[in-house]
């Protein structure tokens, strides 16, 4: 199976002004790209690394998911078949918990039966191999870039600036932690779901374990800061946003 190898130049179809909007829009993120296939995964990871601010590698889907886990990319490029944990399964185990990292599948089939399984995963973006330059910067590119947006609408007239954690409710502001940010991002990703104990464990209380007691003290002094309450407790399981 051949790849094209990815040169870091600008593509037909994405080049001078947009590409350099790109390049600048990427070196704020990070990537996992899932390959089992050696010699593509090596090239991939070089083109990757020229644009990226850091890439992350794993050549099986259960390495995948704790890489995932881990490092909590911005964009997940995965192949479909791999021998030791597909791509599939990979995405089923993401999309229980995340809905809005995207995802872009590499398969060098296109049968109907992967597309089916794929419809009511949220991929982004399937490529065939052998994959173009063109054809994969041109996903990255509507993947990331045109999904950019650092202001994140939380509830009706609410919205929250990820890039200086800041929220704002009409005409107040509230500045918020690291953490506090965090937190309100997390719920805004998994809108759609319910962020369980687990999933804020992973992704907020990194350094240390997470108590009840943190936890409920963490939330009842984020409702006091906020101007309108807009996290939903949803008993036993975790929070949500407030539907609106």
């Amino acid at each position: 199976m051949r790849m094209v190898l990815f040169l870091p130049f600008l593509y037909k179809k994405i080049r001078g002004k947009k590409m350099t909007q790109l390049k600048d829009i990427l070196q704020n993120h990070t990537v996992l790209l899932a390959e089992d296939d050696h010699e593509i995964r090596k090239r991939m990871v070089s083109t990757l690394k020229f644009y990226f601010n850091e890439v992350y590698e794993a050549d099986n889907g259960y390495d995948a998911y704790d890489l995932f886990l881990e490092k909590k990319p911005s964009l997940l490029i995965s192949d479909i078949e791999m021998q030791d944990g597909d791509g599939i399964e990979l995405v089923k185990r993401i999309r229980k918990t995340n809905l809005a990292t995207p995802i872009i599948i590499l398969s060098a089939y296109s049968k109907e039966e992967y597309l089916l399984k794929l419809i009511n995963l949220k991929i982004d973006h399937y490529i065939l191999k052998p994959t173009t330059n063109e054809s994969l910067f041109e996903a990255i590119s509507s993947a990331l870039c045109e999904q950019h947006n650092t202001k994140l609408q939380l509830a009706q007239h609410t919205y929250l600036d990820v890039d200086d954690s800041t929220l704002y409710y009409k005409d107040e502001v509230v500045v918020l932690r690291k953490k506090e940010k965090d937190f309100l991002e997390l719920l805004y990703q998994n809108r759609k779901l319910i962020t369980t104990y687990e999933i804020i464990q992973d992704y907020i209380w990194t350094d240390k374990v997470m108590t009840d007691n943190a936890l409920k003290t963490f939330i009842k002094e984020l409702r006091k800061k906020l101007p309108v309450n807009i996290i939903q407790n949803v008993i036993q399981e975790g929070y949500k946003l407030t539907e609106y």
